[in-house]
């Protein structure tokens, strides 16, 4: 997937500046399509040339004129289209942790071990701010429809992986903690 999917969803779900588009990603779509505001704002120029995105300036007291994006007909269009599209196959899993859990026989346990404590607090702390964006953002998630269903649904898988993370690094370390000699 291109980042300018992404960033369609974005902007149909609300029209923004490149600044608050970036900052839309840093707290919620980016949790799960991470991008750099540099990426941003090339995708953002590359859409407005395909037509995508409209791209509308509005003046500000004291501070430079501000670019607010749109989501175009023609770029609707191609969400939908996309939207329609197969979804890719998830990748094979490809994570270092699993390759150093691996080997760790052929070296420190202890410091595999650390490592494996180190990504379980990480992934605790996703867990954690992933509940809490469902804490605050939806209560009462029986009634939801529409986009706010849809976000849920996403947030959830989120607090899935993250769980599921957290409890496999407790297994791993519980077995290294075991396996070592003393």
């Amino acid at each position: 997937m291109s980042l300018e999917y992404a960033i369609l969803v974005s902007l149909q779900e609300r029209a923004g500046s490149g600044y608050e588009l970036a900052r839309r990603f840093d707290k919620s779509i980016g949790y799960f399509w991470g991008a750099s505001h540099q990426q941003i704002y090339r995708s953002l120029k590359r859409m407005v040339e395909l037509g995508w995105v409209s791209c509308d300036e509005v003046a500000q007291e004291k501070r430079p004129d501000k670019k607010v994006y749109r989501v175009s007909d023609s770029g609707a269009a191609e969400l939908a289209r996309w939207l329609a599209e197969p979804a890719a196959d998830p990748p094979a899993i490809r994570n270092e942790l699993s390759v150093k859990i691996r080997g760790a026989s052929y070296g420190d346990v202890g410091q595999v071990l650390a490592e494996v404590r180190r990504h379980r607090r990480r992934h605790a702390e996703r867990l954690a701010v992933y509940q809490a964006i469902e804490q605050r953002d939806f209560p009462d998630p029986t009634g939801l429809t529409g986009q706010s269903l849809h976000q849920y649904l996403v947030l959830r898988g989120g607090i899935g992986y993250e769980r599921s993370m957290v409890d496999w690094c407790d297994e791993v370390a519980r077995a290294l903690e075991a396996d070592s000699p003393r």
